[in-house]
């Protein structure tokens, strides 16, 4: 009985350990992918996306003053759907 009981309790520390190791994981390259749009294509890349016309406005303005965000909203969405998925899979959707 007490073997079965350390077995339970090891499988759900390496199911807390999987499940946070994939939410960090997930978390990081959103915010790589965030700062990349925002800081890299706003800021560092603008120069050279410059001659590039969005909407009457080149696309490294674009980027820093629209798409930055746009892209924000769809990794909250695709943050929000992918951890649905993650909660399922470990068994602690709500």
């Amino acid at each position: 009985m007490a073997e079965q009981q350390t077995n339970s309790e090891g499988r759900a520390a390496e199911d807390a350990g999987g499940y946070w190791t994939a939410n960090v994981r997930m978390i990081r390259i959103s915010l790589v992918i965030w700062a990349v749009v925002s800081f890299g294509f706003g800021i560092l890349l603008r120069p050279l996306l410059s001659g590039i016309g969005v909407g009457g406005t080149d696309l490294g303005f674009w980027f820093a003053q629209q798409g930055s965000i746009l892209v924000f909203l769809g990794l909250i969405f695709f943050y929000a759907w992918r951890m649905n998925k993650l909660d399922k899979q470990y068994g602690v959707e709500e």
